[in-house]
């Protein structure tokens, strides 16, 4: 039986940046992982799926040490945002250099974040990754956990963290209840080679019931989409010929970049909404996707999971310094509130704009377009805009120092 200060179900992103925020801390640490990651390298095809990192997740990779590892894999900054309605008014656009910052995000492969992350943790002296292996009972007792691996290896552990995805096994086994709803929408996500260059602007266009937005990627030609429309809609444009889907994907995008050819398989994914009750239980905590889950009209999914392992592995490090016991809900409280209250607010807001903007209806067609245009027109309010696309506003206090 191997002991262990904190054990972490998810090798994924979430899990791997707590793993290595912990490190130095005198803490000893697993992580458990079903699968061992893919080998990404500099000349593969980029992969489907990607994450809009913020400036406050590129600040917290900084400080792990995998930023620049990152940015040699491939990484592409998007210096500038523009959305609108199709067929009216109703437009905001702005850009980082107006408001003295280099760029607000960059577009990456979720798999090359992981890789970075993976070698990172894999060198640490105080981590050990187990993987791949998964979870197969777990009990919670009063001074430590135990945990069966599929294996038959076992563990304990002051402290357990679900890191393990939107369909946690762990949340499950902790009996902790779950709100979820269905957006109603499937992703479809591919690669686009446009015939114009993306410029380094992310772009996002609201169509009748539908959201769509290229993302741009190192290649100046490509982009990555996330095309949000019903379920039976996205079945449709998965099984078009790849000619009728190009015309198709142009016209929907306005043809803003031009003409459109698919360069990758076609991914649909189904969009569900999930908070759930409880962020942290007697010798548990979760984080990023067994947490919550969100609509990715603003591409805010990872970097909120990220400011959880940022708040997660701060309050884990002043608790062991202070001599506390890390596992005890009384005191992993202070942790489920920041973080409960940071996702509750991010999910409302995704929920309230996904709900204007859903519809032809006219009245509220005009509303929405009021709302951009005065967005974009009014003093004061874009500053706020590029603050919270940034997540600026989300940092965890040790982060906003260390910066």
């Amino acid at each position: 039986m191997q002991s262990f200060d904190v054990v972490i179900a998810g090798g994924g992103m979430v899990g791997l940046a707590l793993a290595a925020g912990l490190q130095g801390s005198g803490l000893r640490i697993a992580v458990v992982e079903n699968r061992l990651p893919d080998t990404v390298t500099p000349a593969d095809e980029p992969s489907l799926r990607v994450s809009a990192i913020n400036a406050a997740s590129e600040r917290l990779l900084q400080h792990l040490g995998v930023w620049q590892d990152i940015l040699s894999l491939r990484a592409s900054a998007y210096q500038g945002m523009e959305v609108w309605d199709c067929d009216s008014f109703g437009r905001i656009a702005f850009r980082a250099d107006e408001y003295g910052h280099p760029h607000l995000g960059h577009i990456i492969e979720n798999s090359v974040i992981q890789q970075a992350l993976w070698q990172k943790v894999s060198q640490l002296p105080d981590v050990t990754l187990l993987a791949p292996a998964s979870f197969a009972q777990v009990a919670r007792g009063e001074n430590e956990a135990f945990v069966t691996l599929d294996s038959g290896e076992m563990l304990t552990a002051r402290l357990l963290v679900g890191a393990d995805g939107a369909r946690s096994w762990l949340r499950q086994q902790a009996d902790i209840p779950l709100t979820f709803w269905d957006y109603r929408h499937h992703a479809l996500v591919a690669t686009i080679r446009t015939a114009e260059p993306h410029e380094g602007c992310a772009r996002q266009v609201f169509h009748h019931d539908g959201i769509l937005a290229f993302l741009p990627l190192s290649d100046p030609h490509l982009c990555s989409i996330v095309w949000s429309v019903a379920p039976d809609e996205a079945q449709r444009l998965a099984a078009l010929p790849e000619e009728d889907f190009n015309r198709e994907l142009a016209v929907t995008f306005d043809t803003r970049l031009g003409c459109c050819e698919l360069v990758s398989e076609r991914g649909v994914y189904p969009l569900t909404g999930r908070y759930a009750r409880s962020f942290a239980a007697h010798r548990l905590a979760l984080a990023g996707d067994a947490a919550h889950t969100i609509h990715p009209l603003a591409g805010q999914g990872v970097n909120l999971g990220f400011m959880d392992a940022a708040e997660l592995a701060a309050e884990i490090r002043r608790l062991h310094k202070q001599g506390k016991d890390i596992g005890s809900y009384l005191y992993l409280r202070r942790y489920e509130r920041a973080r409960k209250y940071s996702a509750a607010v991010m999910l409302m807001a995704m929920q309230g704009f996904r709900d204007v903007f859903a519809g032809g209806n006219p009245a509220k067609k005009l509303l929405r377009d009021v709302g951009l245009t005065l967005a974009d027109n009014l003093p004061g309010v874009k500053p706020r805009l590029v603050r919270y696309a940034m997540g600026l506003q989300d940092l965890p206090d040790w982060l906003r120092v260390a910066s």
